[in-house]
């Protein structure tokens, strides 16, 4: 039921801290960064987020398969 796996804003909040760290210049302070973050949620793709919904199937199977232990995922 704690699974990261499971829960889907957990893999936007790693899509988006992966394009804020590939920034050619990363956010000098905290002003910077919450613009980035704001600018870069909103590159995030409908198709993304729609990707992101269709592999819930495949991860609870994932999670049930390994009685509730680490997946791939």
């Amino acid at each position: 039921a704690k699974s990261p796996d499971l829960n889907p804003i957990e893999h936007v909040w790693d899509q988006l801290d992966r394009r804020v760290r590939a920034r050619a210049i990363p956010p000098r302070n905290v002003w910077e960064f919450a613009g980035t973050l704001v600018e870069e949620w909103g590159n995030i793709s409908q198709q993304e987020l729609a990707n992101l919904v269709q592999s819930m199937r495949r991860r609870c199977t994932a999670v049930l398969n390994a009685a509730g232990g680490h997946t791939r995922y």
